[in-house]
């Protein structure tokens, strides 16, 4: 139904125009403004042996196997109704060191692609990856003999890059994908998997946890290695049916319908600026929150659906390139610029923005990095877009005991076994951006200070759901005992508030309207290719 509406439409735009395009010319611009992504739906399948793949066709169709010959110079395909992929272990003759250099460790790719900037900058070239936390890695195939490691390591810990780690595995075997067909097992590291339907249910079972429940994807599915001696399914699947397994996901299924329309062109444009994320493993976007939610064809619904195919092709642009349109659940009544949270080039369509629906142009932003003028900020409640919404104003304590516990954990993943304290003595915030977001905590403790910088605040302090937050300590017979974080907002705030645009669209704005309101000077238009980032 979906792809004869498109098609449809396309015949309807081409006689219009009075266009006379070829069979092939029309296939080529398709492909150009709807261009097949790489999406990492299972990103560490074989992490542990008790992993479990399990593949079907609906029903009465059959899936297509393709997978290298055990000699590898051929191609063999098989068919198959249902599949279960499992991990074996692959004994090595001789064991495999495996050794990176891990410069840096981070809470978002916004950071890590800063970081790997300034690396850059010093002539050390790198490579961005995702094995829990976001890494920057000098890149493996220059750094590739243990002398020229090990002397980068001595070289630029001497230089006080005290964070900067060298990885060391030995791996006396290699995880192996095998699957049976029929009556024989195969074991491989490479798979690719299609339906004569175009649709393939997956089910993902990890380590004893309950077997998720089945999702179909449109387009094909590759199991490849990564760059984590594991494997990775990748969905190829066209942009515009992408979109469709992320929009009702993000803003939800009780959206109003502008609302919906604007989640699709960001939805759109996001990954488009996005797709060099995984180069390291050879897809482009993940499929949860460290990038967009995406499941496929689950409960994908008609209202997003109709709101899709209106916009089909929108994209938000600054300078003719698809811009990083960021966006989040709630920004407590102001949005953040993209350097209160993140390192990096400045984007200048993401900029402070007070959420009101009634401010003027001349009000578009405000100064609230005072003390007085924060603290009257987040008291106010009425009048904000996000009215209505608990995570528009919040109040969450930490005793010093846990505020003690998650810092120690935070520095611990962030690669920094130099740093020791026990107690925390003091919090303070040390620098605050004009939205009201915090730069820079400076944490007293009985061996000296710590500095933690923007969003990896999040992931050092359990209590706060933002960066946006003012601290109260907290007494007991005058002995303080822990902090009190009061503040707004869920998320980075960068870019759209999901919640704000529920209302403006409730008041009857249009899509464009909405999106003009949050990102600064952006241009709506209908993608060209030239528009996005070059493909990895």
């Amino acid at each position: 139904m979906h792809k004869t509406v498109n098609t449809i439409r396309q015949t309807l735009i081409v006689t219009i125009c009075s266009f006379t395009l070829t069979a092939g010319e029309l296939v080529q611009a398709q492909t150009e403004t709807n261009p097949i992504l790489k999406i990492g739906i299972v990103q560490r399948f074989g992490e542990r042996p008790q992993d479990r793949l399990t593949l079907k066709a609906p029903s009465g169709e059959k899936l297509t196997l393709s997978f290298p010959s055990a000699d590898g110079k051929t191609t063999q395909t098989l068919t198959s109704d249902r599949l279960v992929i499992e991990i074996a272990a692959q004994p090595l003759m001789i064991p495999i060191l495996e050794e990176k250099i891990v410069l840096s460790n981070h809470r978002s790719f916004e950071n890590a692609a800063a970081s790997a900037f300034h690396w850059g900058e010093k002539g050390i070239q790198t490579e961005i990856s995702q094995p829990k936390r976001w890494q920057v890695w000098a890149k493996r195939d220059v750094y590739d003999s243990v002398l020229l490691r090990y002397l980068m390591l001595y070289t630029l810990r001497s230089q006080g890059n005290l964070t900067v780690q060298l990885d060391r595995r030995i791996l006396p075997q290699k995880a192996i994908a095998s699957f049976v067909v029929g009556d024989f097992r195969y074991n491989r590291d490479r798979l690719d998997v299609s339906s004569s339907s175009g649709v393939v249910e997956v089910s993902y079972q990890k380590e004893n946890k309950a077997e998720i429940s089945n999702r179909a994807y449109a387009g094909t599915l590759k199991l490849q290695p990564n760059a984590h001696q594991n494997f990775t399914l990748v969905n190829n699947v066209s942009l515009e049916t992408y979109v469709r397994g992320v929009v009702p996901h993000e803003i939800g299924y009780n959206a109003p319908y502008a609302a919906v329309q604007a989640q699709a062109i960001l939805a759109r444009t996001y990954v488009l600026a996005s797709l060099h994320r995984f180069q390291v493993d050879n897809y482009e976007l993940c499929a949860d929150t460290q990038c967009q939610v995406y499941r496929g064809l689950e409960n994908t619904t008609e209202v997003a659906d109709r709101a899709i195919a209106e916009t089909r092709g929108l994209v938000l642009t600054y300078n003719n390139r698809a811009i990083d349109a960021l966006y989040s659940s709630t920004t407590g009544g102001i949005t953040a610029n993209y350097n209160d949270i993140w390192d990096g080039t400045p984007r200048p369509y993401l900029q402070s923005v007070l959420d009101l629906a009634n401010r003027s142009e001349s009000q578009r932003s405000a100064d609230i990095s005072d003390d007085t003028n924060l603290k009257a900020f987040l008291d106010r409640q009425k009048g904000f877009n996000e009215v209505g919404w608990k995570n528009l104003r919040w109040r969450k304590s930490g005793s010093l005991g846990e505020l003690q516990i998650s810092l120690k954990k935070f520095l611990r993943f962030s690669g920094d076994n130099v740093t020791n304290f026990k107690i925390i003595k003091q919090l303070r915030v040390s620098k605050r951006s004009p939205s009201g977001r915090v730069l820079e905590m400076e944490v007293i403790t009985d061996t000296g200070k710590i500095f933690v910088r923007k969003d990896e605040i999040i992931d050092a302090f359990d209590p706060p759901d933002s960066t946006f937050f003012r601290l109260e300590p907290i007494y007991q017979d005058k002995i303080l005992t822990g902090y009190a974080f009061i503040g707004g907002g869920l998320g980075h705030g960068v870019g759209m508030s999901q919640t704000g645009s529920y209302n403006l669209a409730r008041m009857g704005w249009t899509y464009d309207r909405i999106l003009n309101f949050y990102y600064t000077n952006a241009q709506l238009q209908k993608l060209r290719p030239e528009y996005y980032t070059s493909r990895p």
